[in-house]
Parts: structure tokens; sequence; C-alpha cells
């Protein structure tokens, strides 16, 4: 359920009888709705037999989630909650409020029902009065009829929702995606838990199957089919046209000031353009601020000979993400002390990169880049005296490399940024690669400018490099191999799309 909007009656308008007949009158049709099935519907169809066959006779229920108050009476622009992407096939800012119920049948199987809010009719107040979701404001929403089209679901209004969720919850298992709608879970679980329903159902019971719900809706994502890789093509697509409008703007970004907020709004402009929007808030880090791993205030400068990281990744209309980082110096060229740092990090992706294949553990891919780093460190003077490569590799009694690298190498990625996320580490770190994966390779090394234990000629360097990377029968294939990973080739790009 959408969060409560403050209402003000200081800017309310008079409405009229008169008023409301002469608004309804002399409307042309509204232009056709979808006349077939979507082909992302048609995958998530596949997706929910998937889930009906292992919750047979519950009735599940996914929320898309609410509308999410920005300040007083504005809204976030809203994202509707992974799962039900997955099991809708919607994308964009589609539908707030909306429910997707797994409705259990006899035979074992399912119905798919979406509940949600309906186009209203001009003859209706909500058609030029609600601000929120009047089609005067905010524009048209699918009938009922075009949801059944689009989607090939059963549609109903979401008015219907609470009395058929609970009619039978006493005899019928309902299970739910608590985290997608809070409002909703806590309504949900009053009801599951009310005297009306069963005397002996109980909170903790309920997370318990909701949590199973949960794990099994985020593990189906560990895997992509033929439709969610080409739209990680294309997300990576369009990230690769982000950063070239980055780079050829480098120039204007040192000149202006303020640079990183420069470089995030040229990528987000690109994103906006060819996509939903970006898929998390984008990383531009000059200089030492490349050294904070999660740097998203963006306030800073950036400088002639200055390294940026920039990671980011544009999040298509499906809402698939892609999620690079490139390290690019601000002038075209590298210092020899960034590209040290660079090199070192570019031979760790090769090698974590090479560790991509069937057969080998996920936790295998930052073990082979990883390996890399510490032999660097080692190299440098770095780890402290006596200590070897494998003695810092040592989970016991080691680790001192974390203190130049303190991340992991690589995550699952696809409709969510860290994709999915409830995996049990069997599943995820100790999982066998498999084709149709997608994940990213992405090591780095952190030198703050105040760390003591560190060359001075490296201290306010930060590098980290990260592609895409698809599993396949054969090895892999890198998504975002089009854009340039070693130093020479960078600068190389940088010089190539700035003489565009």
């Amino acid at each position: 359920m959408s969060e409560e909007q403050k209402k003000s009656e200081n800017r309310a308008r008079p409405t009229t009888d008169e008023f409301r007949a002469f608004v309804a009158e002399d409307w042309a049709p509204r232009p056709p709705g979808p006349s077939e099935l979507s082909e992302a519907a048609r995958y998530a169809a596949a997706r929910r037999e998937a889930v009906s066959a292992a919750f047979q006779g519950d009735r599940l229920v996914i929320p898309a989630g609410g509308l999410k108050v920005r300040s007083n009476d504005t809204d976030y622009v809203f994202r509707p909650h992974t799962a039900f992407v997955h099991l809708t096939g919607l994308g964009g800012d589609r539908e707030p409020d909306a429910v997707l119920v797994l409705e259990p049948r006899d035979d074992g199987t399912h119905e798919a029902i979406l509940y949600f809010r309906p186009l209203a009719g001009r003859d209706t107040d909500e058609f030029f009065a609600d601000a929120r979701y009047g089609e005067f404001w905010v524009g048209a929403r699918p009938t009922i009829e075009d949801v059944e089209i689009e989607l090939g679901v059963t549609g109903r209004h979401i008015d219907e929702f609470s009395d058929a969720v609970v009619k039978d919850a006493g005899e019928v298992t309902v299970r739910l995606v608590r985290d997608a709608d809070r409002d909703l879970t806590r309504e949900l679980d009053t009801a599951r838990t009310s005297e009306a329903v069963s005397a002996t159902a109980e909170k903790d019971d309920l997370t318990e199957a909701d949590d199973e719900l949960a794990h099994f809706l985020s593990t189906l994502r560990l895997t992509k089919d033929e439709w969610e890789v080409e739209e990680m093509r294309k997300a990576v697509k369009a990230t690769h046209h982000g950063f070239d409008a980055v780079i050829a703007d480098l120039p204007e970004a040192v000149a202006k000031g303020r640079g990183e907020r420069w470089v995030e709004g040229v990528f987000g402009l690109t994103a906006r353009h060819e996509g939903n929007g970006v898929g998390y808030d984008s990383i531009a880090a000059a200089g030492d601020h490349a050294t904070t791993l999660h740097w998203i205030k963006n306030t800073g400068e950036l400088r002639d000979g200055d390294l940026i990281l920039l990671d980011a990744g544009v999040e298509v209309d499906s809402l698939f993400t892609a999620d690079i980082t490139r390290t690019l110096p601000a002038n075209g060229t590298f210092t020899d002390a960034q590209r040290e740092v660079y090199d070192a990090v570019y031979a760790a992706q090769e090698a974590g990169l090479a560790a991509v294949k069937p057969g080998n553990k996920f936790s295998d891919v930052h073990a082979a880049a990883i390996k890399v780093i510490a032999e660097h460190l080692l190299a440098w003077g770095l780890l402290p005296e006596g200590v070897s490569v494998e003695d810092t590799l040592d989970k016991e009694h080691g680790q001192y490399h974390r203190r130049w690298m303190v991340h992991g190498t690589s995550h699952h990625l696809g409709l969510d940024v860290h994709d999915c996320a409830l995996a049990t580490r069997e599943e995820y770190m100790d999982a066998e690669l498999l084709p149709g994966m997608v994940l990213t390779v992405e090591p780095g090394l952190y030198f703050k400018a105040d760390d003591l234990k560190a060359p001075e000629r490296f201290r306010g360097i930060g590098v980290r490099i990260e592609d895409d990377v698809l599993v396949t029968a054969e090895g892999h294939e890198n998504l975002s191999a089009g854009m340039p990973r070693a130093s020479a080739d960078v600068e190389a790009w940088i010089r190539e799309v700035q003489s565009r």
C-alpha cells in the first residue's frame, strides 16, 4: 500500500456537479491497448510454473509495493519489487499497489491473478481530481482487459484483494513476500493470526513460511533464461554508451567544477534516455574519494591528473541492470604510479575472469583475483615482515591484504544489482558456476591519502575494474568486453572518444 501523503486544504479547488458533467463530455476514444501477450510475460509464465510446482496448494502473495513519500505530497519514482517484476514481466514504474496472487487450484497448479488499480472512467472524480492516481495528473493506467491481454493473467480490482486473500486462510496456507509492502504485511499478519482464521497460527510460523517463499524466489534468479540474458546485453550496451558520454565530457567535468556531479549527471542522462534510469546510485569518485568504496555523494572536484572511478549501470525498462566500473585518468594519461596500481588490478581481474567457468565454484573467482592482489602487495613490501602470500591468504590468521581490498570480487547480477541476496552461502559462495549465471568480476586496490602504511606515491589512488560476465557451457562471455580495460587501451579509448 502506498504511504499516506499529507493533504493540505489551502490549495483545494471547488468541484460542482456542473463541472463534473462538463469534464466528462466529448472525449475521443483512447488509443487501443495491447493486442497480444508481451515477450516478457511469456517468460514470466514459465517462472510462475516453477513457483507453483514448489508450493502446491498454497496461496502465494507477491506485492509490487506502493508509492513512498519523498516529502509532503510528492513521491519517489516508483520501482516495483523485484520478485513481482520477475513473475509478471512488468517493468518501468508499473504498477504501484498491485499484488500478484497465485491462487491454488484443485489439480495442484495455480491461477495467476493480478489485483491492481485499473483505469478509472472519465465520469469519476479520480479522473480529474486525484493528483496521485488520476489520469489528468499522472496519465492513463491499463484497464483490466489490457492487463489480461498483456500478461496472460486474470485481472481484478485491488479493492477485491483483502477479502479474497484471507477468505479461507484457516484451511489454505497463505505465503507472502514480506519485504515488498510492509503495511500490507502487517495487515495480512493480523488477518492470518486472527481467531476467526486460526486459533493456532503464530507470527513465527507465518514468518518462517514467508521466508521459504522469499528464498525460493531469490534463488530462482540464479540462472537467467535467454530473454533475461538479452536484457542484460541491452543494459550493458546502454552502459557502454553512458561511459562514452562521460569520457567525451571529461574536459568539461574538470573545467566546470564539482566534476563528480558532472560525471554523475552525464551518465544519468544516458541512463534515462536509453533505459529506465540508473540501476543504483552512481559512484563518481575522483582522487582520494575513489578509496571510499561506495562514494555516492559525488560532491568533489575532478582535477587534471586525477583518476575518476566510475561505478555505474543503466537499468533498462525491464529493470535489469548492468554494473560496470572503469577507472579513468581525467586528462587521458595515467601517471607512473597510477599505472602501477591500475595494472596490478587489471592482472587480478584477468585471473578472476579466467576462473569463471562451469565446474568452478563462485568463490574460486575471488580466490584467483585476490591471490594476484596479494602477490603485488608482497612485491611492494606492504605485507608485514615475514608474511608470505600463503600466510596472508590464510582465512584464520592472515587477511592482511584486506587493508587495501576489503570487498569481495564478485556478486550475482540481474534485476537487482546485488541479485539473489537470499541465497544461502552454500547456494552462493560455495555453489558451482552454471551456464546462465551472470556475475561481476571486480577486484580493486585502494590506498587512502592518510594511509601511512602505503607508499607515498600510491596514497590517494583508488582503482577498481568491473565487468559483467555470463557463464556459458564452454566457459564465460564478458558481456562488457567492448569497454577497454588494459591501461594502454583505456588511454586509447579516451583519445578515440574525445576525437569524434
